[in-house]
């Protein structure tokens, strides 16, 4: 009998309880929502879009955590201040002195134009020196120590930027191109909703094209295969490495200046929570695999703006859209405990491991 309760997996009964509690629970809620029916078709349509439009955000922020960890196998937790670093510089030196002076208001398109370019070439250039500075000198150390140098780095470019253009949360001009609604499926679309799901399309498909098909992509993706043999291949490993940040950087800018267009505000202290929503999703599509950051991207977004109402309208919480943020942490936690490789990603052999 005492064998027969060692021989019991307690922690498989408890994951399996759990998981059992929590679609009970979801499925429980979705159909009480779906009963009462609380929303119109037109706002469930607006839910929908606005979770595409933070998904595009998340996936676009989400490729540089899935590029350095495909690459370097470290998690970068200062990358949510490369997305910071670029849109905070182009609002406090360009965007709003261009506002002032009336030529965004003449010229949008082309300030517009001009406040990404800053964007990512400040983006690029903080995560080029933190990799040269902070990581390069660590490249053959266990891997928790780069794991915390990326907490000191994100720390440290948080008060950096804090100290060089204060504390308080500045206003991002509007863009007059882009005001107004378009019609879509019986409700109106924000165009600069239309703008962010645009480009973060456009930039996810050219990104994956340019590592699957360009000579530079392969090089990388040989250095995510094996450093050593790329390198005795003639690859230059520290260029490669080098231009994964900047790829990843750039894709930051371009999602903070999106992100500025949506919310219309920028401070030192932004980039956390995006950052850590983003490092959500490319968990939940599999770290390492562009598709499942652009994915997990997507899926966290949607989740995040429907969630609420359809799984917990129904259970009675009041103000479910204020519990987004746990259902997103929720959402880490979960995957972590029943799909850790994510939505897309392989699980690996022990060997590979």
């Amino acid at each position: 009998m005492r064998q027969r309760f060692q021989d019991i997996d307690y922690l498989g009964v408890v994951l399996w309880l759990l998981r059992t509690g929590i679609i009970i629970l979801v499925i429980w809620g979705s159909v009480a929502t779906i009963i009462q029916n609380p929303y119109s078709s037109k706002t469930w349509m607006d839910f929908i879009v606005f979770g595409v439009a933070q998904g595009s955000l998340y996936a676009l922020i989400a490729i540089g955590y899935t590029l350095v960890y495909g690459v370097l196998f470290m998690i970068n937790f200062a990358h949510s201040e490369f997305f910071m670093s670029g849109i905070f510089t182009a609002t406090i030196l360009l965007a709003n002195p261009m506002k002032a002076s009336g030529f965004l208001d003449s010229h949008p398109f082309v300030g517009l134009g001009l406040i990404t370019i800053t964007a990512i070439i400040v983006s690029v250039a903080i995560a080029l020196l933190t990799e040269r500075v902070a990581y390069r000198p660590l490249r053959k150390a266990p891997r928790l120590v780069p794991l915390i140098t990326a907490i000191g780095a994100s720390f440290f470019w948080q008060y950096f930027f804090r100290g060089l253009f204060g504390s308080e949360v500045k206003p991002f001009p509007q863009i007059e191109g882009l005001i107004g609604k378009i019609p879509f499926l019986g409700t109106e679309i924000l165009i600069n909703q239309v703008v962010v799901i645009v480009v973060a399309i456009i930039m996810l498909i050219g990104l994956y094209i340019f590592v699957m098909k360009t000579k530079i992509g392969k090089s990388i993706r040989a250095v995510a295969e094996d450093k050593d043999t790329a390198a005795l291949m003639g690859i230059d490993v520290d260029r490669a490495i080098s231009i994964t940040f900047a790829m990843g950087a750039a894709m930051a800018g371009i999602a903070g200046v999106l992100y500025a267009m949506v919310f219309r505000q920028v401070h030192f202290f932004m980039g956390f929570i995006p950052g850590i929503k983003a490092f959500t999703a490319a968990v939940l599509g599999g770290i390492g695999s562009i598709p499942g950051a652009a994915v997990g991207g997507f899926f966290l977004g949607m989740f995040e703006s429907v969630g609420p109402s359809l799984f917990l309208q129904g259970l009675g919480i009041p103000a479910p859209h204020q519990l987004k943020d746990v259902i997103a942490f929720t959402m880490l936690v979960l995957v972590l405990i029943f799909r850790p490789q994510g939505i897309l990603g392989e699980r690996l052999a022990e060997k590979k491991a």
